[in-house]
């Protein structure tokens, strides 16, 4: 008599089988398709990364380094058996605000990038927003249109400062 571990047994087994004998039967054309798909794509992300400059680079390297290093610590707050309910709501809290900063610094980078068409790197902390622009020209007409449409997508006021770096 067959009890419910072994038909479960058999059944995923029965299932990895047929799946090996299917992706090894597959025609070698499929995959290679496949495969070049995938390695155009990564080809063309990596010419976009090549066009920033090393400095924007630096910048984002340095801002995710010492995002990671935050979100490490606030994890051990929130695993860590001894920390009160407060502690672990304020690191939750926290977290929050890291991840959306993180997703409004890009999407103001890419409005950046289709209003005037530069490369930048923001950086948003409590008021203040850093944005740094890979541009030769350095024109305070543009950073002043930089700064009103930066300060579109907050509703309240905050303190935006602008650099050229090239």
């Amino acid at each position: 008599m067959i009890n419910k571990r072994s038909l479960w047994f058999l059944t995923l087994f029965s299932l990895i089988l047929v799946l090996s004998v299917y992706y090894i039967t597959m025609p070698s054309e499929l995959l290679m398709a496949s495969n070049e798909e995938d390695s155009e794509t990564v080809s063309a992300t990596l010419t976009d990364k090549n066009e920033e400059s090393a400095e924007l680079v630096a910048l984002r390297v340095e801002a995710e380094e010492k995002m990671l290093d935050e979100i490490t610590e606030l994890k051990k707050v929130l695993t860590d058996s001894k920390s009160t309910t407060e502690e672990k709501n304020k690191a939750f809290d926290r977290m929050q605000e890291l991840n959306k900063n993180r997703g409004l610094e890009e999407s103001l980078e890419n409005k950046i990038k289709e209003n005037f068409d530069l490369k930048a790197f923001v950086s948003i902390d409590e008021s203040n927003v850093e944005v740094t622009v890979d541009s030769t020209k350095h024109d305070k007409s543009l950073a002043n249109k930089i700064m009103r449409a930066v300060q579109e997508e907050f509703e309240t006021s905050m303190n935006i400062s602008v650099k050229f770096q090239k």
